[in-house]
């Protein structure tokens, strides 16, 4: 695999959830940055799929993102879709334009939300600072402000505990960080967000409390792709210690998603697509930030 445009590194490790002979679904652990910048140019997620797929992704090229079609943030796990033909590159990239991807995320946050489920329909704008002061990393950062872009979550409540609230909540937009801030600024901060949570959650989880568990999309040869993972190993303690139960993700507990819904799901919000903007939970505002 000469001349690759990514170093390969075998030792980053992800698991494939599905795979054939156009699209790639693997699942990111966490702490693993999906993509190289500025210090991390080696242990990334795309570093990991290079070991193995370098020769088809580097057909891709750079201006198809070597077939990623979108990306998490380092301390968040789950599903990322990555095209192996330049066609289901394309293909994708329009079903993400008309948000015919749906992509479900579980996230454990402090407070049970009002209502048992709704849209969080907030615009969010970006802006650039300092993390800790001065002198530390640059980071992006996202808010809530009528001067950004138009954002939707929706949520669900699947159980609650005096300590706690599991939700499933539904990225219908794709705006950086876009649930950690919509659901803090409903008072339902993710537990371990340090950086958007109080101080009270950042460290009630080993790390922020957020997995993308299912994504269901239209295939580019027809039919709906539609992949579940289950609850992440590495928070199974904090379900436990907070008194829930965990999640179902079977085909028996929620029905398939079939085309009709993913194009009713997709019309009746405005704003801009998530290709041209950041995806949820994008790394880039870990920009300067060390692997430590």
């Amino acid at each position: 695999m000469a001349n690759l445009s990514i170093e390969p590194n075998e030792l980053v490790t992800y698991k494939v959830a599905y795979e054939d002979d156009q699209i790639l679904v693997v699942v990111k652990p966490a702490r693993v940055v999906t993509l190289p910048g500025k210090g991390h140019d080696r242990n990334t997620l795309l570093n990991g799929l290079f070991a193995k797929y370098g020769n088809v992704l580097q057909n891709m090229g750079r201006e198809k993102e070597f077939g990623l079609l979108h990306r998490l943030d380092r301390e968040t796990s789950g599903l990322v879709i990555v095209a192996l033909r330049p066609s289901a590159y394309d293909h994708l990239v329009e079903m993400f334009k008309s948000r015919r991807v749906a992509k479900f995320y579980w996230a454990l946050v402090q407070e049970a939300p009002k209502r048992p489920s709704g849209v969080i329909q907030k615009p969010i704008a970006e802006k650039t600072m300092r993390k800790g002061g001065r002198h530390g990393p640059v980071m992006k950062l996202a808010r809530i402000s009528n001067l950004g872009k138009p954002a939707a979550t929706a949520y669900r409540v699947l159980e609650s505990s005096r300590l706690a609230t599991l939700l499933e909540c539904r990225a219908i937009t794709g705006k950086l960080h876009q649930l950690r801030v919509h659901l803090t600024s409903i008072g339902c901060p993710i537990l371990g967000d340090d950086i958007y949570g109080p101080e009270s959650v950042r460290d009630a989880s080993p790390r922020l409390a957020l997995h993308a568990h299912r994504v269901a999309f239209p295939h580019p040869s027809g039919g709906i792709v539609d992949v579940r993972v289950p609850w992440p190993a590495d928070l199974r303690g904090v379900l436990k210690r907070l008194g829930i139960a965990k999640p179902d993700n079977t085909k028996a507990a929620a029905a398939p998603i079939e085309e009709a819904e993913l194009s009713a799901q997709a019309s009746g919000i405005d704003g801009t697509d998530e290709i041209e903007s950041d995806g949820i939970g994008d790394e880039e505002p870990l920009l300067g930030e060390d692997e430590a």
